[in-house]
């Protein structure tokens, strides 16, 4: 079955790049509706879907554009919540160019959309199954979708400063792991990054506390990391947003070696370039269970959601 919120929820907060204030409302949507954002500062209102093909280049986030050119960004956070809970229908109305910041992480959209509560809808639910591998590579980089009968996400990074360092890891996305494992998991930089990007005008709106900011050994960051392998949690939080784009829940396996949100949409495009790489499938009950927001509702309105590590 296809799942929509119960009401309304709404999130408030600043741009990460623009820093400017930011109001986002996520609705309740009928079924077949699909996730789609409005931009309600424009007048009239202008809508995007949250879709691969609508994807446009952008440096630091994933930015949306649809036909008139009506961009949106940094929607992958929110993206992931929607997936991890479970969300197939809802219309998101934000008030400017960009989605909220909030903590850096997934866990206040998830805790929102949990606590406005999700609402399943009688119609047939469709999961894009992949037939077999793609991938892309950039250099040492490398993205790649292979057959799974449910999501798995495996991701590796390296980088030189000791607070990060390499790190890997691999999840089955299935029975609510995206809240227990990843959704509090924070985007991080370097220090000397946050200075560039204040240069050119960029991340006005990032602090010390909706980003993890490392400089060499050190976490500068009040309260340090919330995992030890934060980063690399982070990263599989992104995947997960970006792989929302595909329009409907994915069955395969998704391995990324220092993969970005450019990387894993040319991936979703490599995909759907051609017909006999994949197709729909509608979910039975068994298979319904495995996808990751299955039986997340029962987490409700829990104080701080300790249950869902949030």
């Amino acid at each position: 079955m296809q799942a929509t919120l119960k009401k309304m929820v709404t999130f408030a907060g600043v741009g990460l790049h623009s820093g400017a204030p930011a109001r986002l409302d996520v609705h309740p949507a009928p079924a077949g509706h699909g996730i789609v954002f409005r931009r309600t500062d424009l007048d009239p209102a202008v809508d995007i879907a949250a879709r691969w093909d609508n994807v446009v280049p952008s440096r630091l986030c994933t930015l949306l554009m649809n036909d008139q050119g009506v961009t949106l960004s940094t929607v992958e956070h929110i993206m992931a919540a929607l997936a991890g809970t479970g969300i197939h229908n809802a219309l998101l109305c934000v008030d400017g160019p960009e989605i909220p910041i909030l903590d850096g992480s997934s866990a206040p959209f998830a805790r929102g959309i949990l606590r406005a509560g999700i609402a399943l809808q009688p119609a047939d639910l469709r999961a894009i199954r992949v037939l077999r591998p793609v991938e892309v590579r950039d250099g040492q980089a490398f993205a790649r979708l292979t057959p799974a009968d449910h999501l798995e996400i495996e991701f590796q990074i390296d980088f030189v400063d000791a607070a990060i360092g390499h790190q890997q890891k691999r999840l089955d996305m299935a029975n609510g792991a995206f809240l227990r494992e990843l959704a509090d998991s924070r985007t991080f930089c370097r220090q000397s990054d946050v200075d560039a990007m204040r240069k050119s005008g960029l991340a006005l709106g990032g602090t010390y506390t909706n980003a993890v900011v490392v400089d060499g050994a050190d976490v500068l960051s009040p309260g340090g990391l919330r995992h030890a392998d934060e980063a690399v949690r982070h990263k599989m939080l992104d995947a997960m947003g970006d792989l929302a784009l595909a329009g409907a829940p994915l069955l395969a396996r998704y391995t990324g070696h220092r993969a970005g949100h450019a990387m894993t949409n040319k991936l979703l495009r490599a995909l759907f370039a051609n017909p006999a790489n994949w197709t729909w499938e509608t979910c039975s009950p068994a298979l319904a269970d495995r996808l990751p927001g299955a039986g997340v509702a029962h987490y409700g309105d829990l104080a701080g959601l300790e249950v869902a590590a949030l």
